[in-house]
């Protein structure tokens, strides 16, 4: 997920498109379901004509379908899009991840604790059966996930690395279940490889950790 913005540098515009896209993400905005903007307008507290083009920016990210005159809707999701998300998801991430190992200093590394200490005392929380945890998670694991390619040196990588986490992660929101000790101990592993550098160990983690992500959701049957 995008990273926090300074509230002093944000427009009213920022805002709502970033809470749009969270309500998409996180399923309170459902795969198929209309946007009716005279309702939109009134929840977000915004003109029709700057939800037009919050609802535009979001069919770039292929969050939301436009259509024509008949307004936009949410975009459907499908195991064939979740399949080729994952896969995008791994291309980018573990190439993201070599061009981090090879330049991550001590600041990168100190990045990676942080967002990792955070990260797990979620997860505790989430395993002692603490559901409301669960906001505090989607956020983590991005930052974790971040923080490990965030010295790739590449603003586009990582704009489209996200972007692609965003949709994958949309999936796992639709699954309303957390993946349990498993996803945990890849974390952990994780954590403990890119300290370590090791890209072939990290690069098998983060390949396993998505399909895994995908069993997941599948299994949830909330997904046609």
């Amino acid at each position: 997920m995008p990273e926090p913005v300074s509230q002093s540098t944000e427009t009213i515009s920022d805002i709502v498109f970033r809470q749009l896209k969270q309500d998409i993400i996180a399923g309170a905005l459902p795969p198929g379901s209309k946007i009716k903007l005279e309702q939109a307008k009134e929840h977000y507290s915004i003109s029709v004509s700057s939800l037009r083009e919050i609802l535009s920016r979001l069919t770039t990210e292929n969050l939301v379908i436009a259509e024509g005159q008949r307004g936009f809707e949410v975009s459907p999701a499908s195991r064939q899009e979740l399949m080729e998300l994952a896969d995008l998801r791994i291309v980018l991430e573990t190439h993201a991840m070599g061009l981090a190992f090879a330049s991550g200093d001590l600041e990168w590394e100190g990045r990676i604790v942080e967002a990792y200490h955070k990260l797990a005392a979620a997860e505790r929380r989430l395993l002692a059966g603490d559901v409301s945890r669960t906001v505090d998670w989607v956020r983590y694991d991005w930052e974790f996930h971040h923080s490990i390619v965030s010295a790739c040196n590449s603003a586009t990588l990582m704009a489209n690395l996200s972007s692609v986490f965003d949709r994958f992660l949309r999936y796992h929101m639709l699954a309303e279940s957390f993946r349990g000790k498993a996803v945990v101990d890849d974390h952990k592993l994780l954590f403990e490889l890119a300290l370590a550098k090791d890209t072939e160990g990290a690069r098998n983690i983060i390949r396993k950790h998505v399909e895994s992500g995908v069993e997941h959701v599948l299994k949830s049957n909330k997904i046609r």
